[in-house]
């Protein structure tokens, strides 16, 4: 605060000393803002700017998994990243060695079901029906036996999702590094945290996952790439509405009761303490957590900012 004080002061001095020399600082931060904005939105991805007084934020939105031959112009974001005062980045887990080695003492625990129970056991009638049909051809019943947390991610993959090609969050990392502007991830997760989640959550908390993953797969490998092109097309609604978006929004870890909240509440205090910091933050975040029905962007507008960028509200 102090800091802060004495630059105000100084400023101050300076536009009662020298007010043209002042309004041209201040013209030309203003111009440099708008370049990076400017450029950031050449990406062609879906990308919002919050200010408030001499603070701007970008908010890009990403998508896990971008097909491999998926075209885009990620060097405009590439360029945007260099100009840009600082980033903020997902937040990651913090696992040390003794949280790998209990993660491998413990992995039975976490990839199968509890006592020898199978998916019928723990999913309603109806969803254990279609489950059966999406299954129906494999030649190992062992899918039976799995968690629900590594039957999902196969049901995702049935529905298309790859790693594939570069995503927004690999392009932002890679032009900060080369252009070493500062970066921070919103925050962590602590390894014995996760381990405590996956080991001790019921079967049955990963029943929306699971109704969600199922509906994923039922609509076939087409969706990631309809996913995709929405996405380059500024079509957020769409991408929001596509099934495995939204699977990929109910399941671990953005869906866990416990370590969801806990993500999104480190990405708002992050962006909170942004618009207060001075110049240009340049931020890659979930596209699901900036532009759902209650999320960032409808938060960011009812406390009365103005939040630029593409429509991202769906219909009533």
């Amino acid at each position: 605060m102090r800091k802060w004080l004495t630059g105000l002061a100084l400023v101050a001095t300076l536009a009662g000393a020298a007010p043209a020399f002042a309004q041209d600082t201040v013209s030309r931060d203003e111009d440099r803002v708008e370049d990076v904005v400017v450029i950031a939105r050449r990406a062609g991805a879906p990308m919002w700017t919050v200010k408030r007084g001499d603070s701007t934020v970008i908010l890009v939105g990403s998508i896990r998994g971008l097909p491999r031959d998926f075209q885009w112009r990620p060097e405009a974001l590439e360029e945007a990243t260099g100009r840009a005062d600082r980033i903020l980045y997902p937040p990651y887990a913090r696992v040390s060695a003794s949280d790998f080695m209990r993660l491998l003492w413990r992995s039975r625990t976490i990839t199968r079901l509890p006592d020898e129970t199978t998916s019928a056991d723990h999913l309603p009638v109806g969803l254990q029906a279609r489950l059966e049909a999406v299954m129906v051809g494999e030649r190992n019943e062992d899918w039976r036996r799995r968690s629900f947390l590594i039957t999902s991610d196969d049901l995702l993959k049935r529905a298309g999702l790859v790693r594939g090609g570069r995503d927004a969050d690999d392009v932002v990392r890679g032009a900060a590094r080369r252009a070493d502007v500062e970066g921070e991830a919103v925050g962590f997760v602590r390894g014995d945290e996760i381990i405590d989640n996956l080991i001790t959550q019921s079967p049955s908390a990963y029943e929306p996952c699971m109704a969600a993953s199922i509906a994923a797969a039922e609509a076939g490998d087409g969706l990631f790439a309809e996913r995709a092109d929405d996405w380059r097309s500024l079509r957020v609604a769409e991408v929001i509405a596509n099934p495995l978006d939204v699977a990929l929004g109910q399941c671990w870890p953005w869906g866990d009761p416990t370590i969801g909240p806990q993500l999104r509440g480190q990405w708002l205090t992050a962006l909170s303490t942004a618009l207060d910091a001075p110049g240009v933050t340049l931020a890659v975040a979930p596209l699901r957590l900036l532009a759902e029905p209650g999320g960032v962007l409808d938060g960011l507008q009812a406390d009365g900012l103005d939040v630029r960028g593409p429509d991202w509200t769906t219909e009533p």
